[in-house]
């Protein structure tokens, strides 16, 4: 009996709350044309975006219940354990991000130049205009994580990491909600793991659409930095 072989990308969505967005971004996902899988996590949903996701179906698709809201860092826990593709990349299902540019993020592992990509939104991607406190918080983020890593990331904090699957299911990842970034970086960082960026574009929401990270979590991403970048050196 021949097996199958793992498809070149899965995509994990975390979701929570996301009853107007997940199934636009799913079709999104979709569209790509990368020979891919993706594996949606709920992270514990109450406002009906469970009953769309069961409407959802398809052999390309696996969806994964949390029974109560843990966090974005743990519905990625979840998601990349189930992956099986030989490259996994974070989708947010809220549409800021393009999974059109897929192909643009595989290329470098792919061809073999990398272990795994970021996406950056500021190296010359469009990017709808909004919050400059958010990016002058980001310009912090990323710089103090440079410090500490040794790297020289334009966005630390971009969604878009795509990673070779047996190197991120590899990493001992511990943080349950937005401290993921700060944290993935830094353990990337000290595999010695082959990192690139490249340039995706960026459709940023409102508070008032739904953006949910906020400075409580900034304070979060400080303490990773510190915690996984340096006191781990």
């Amino acid at each position: 009996m021949t097996v199958p072989r793992p498809p070149t990308l899965t995509v994990v969505v975390p979701v929570f709350n996301e009853k107007d967005t997940v199934r636009e971004i799913l079709r999104r996902v979709r569209a790509s044309p990368v020979d891919k899988e993706i594996v949606v996590v709920d992270d514990g949903s109450t406002d009906g975006t469970r009953d769309l996701l069961a409407q959802e179906t398809g052999d390309d698709l696996r969806v994964i219940l949390h029974a109560r809201n843990r966090g974005k860092g743990a519905a990625l826990h979840t998601g990349f354990a189930a992956a099986r593709g030989d490259v996994v990349i974070v989708q947010d299902a809220d549409l800021e991000y393009d999974p059109a540019e897929f192909s643009v993020l595989l290329a470098p592992i792919l061809d073999g130049r990398a272990d795994a990509v970021f996406g950056s939104r500021f190296l010359s991607g469009p990017h709808r205009v909004l919050y400059f406190r958010h990016r002058l918080g980001n310009g912090l983020l990323t710089f103090l994580s440079n410090l500490a890593t040794n790297l020289n990331l334009t966005d630390m904090e971009t969604c878009y990491k795509a990673v070779r699957r047996e190197l991120l299911q590899g990493l001992p990842l511990v943080e349950e909600r937005f401290g993921f970034e700060p944290e993935v970086t830094a353990k990337l960082a000290r595999t010695g793991a082959r990192i690139y960026e490249v340039p995706c574009s960026y459709s940023g929401r409102t508070y008032e659409e739904g953006k949910k990270i906020g400075w409580k979590d900034g304070v979060r991403a400080l303490w990773c930095i510190w915690k996984y970048g340096v006191l781990r050196r």
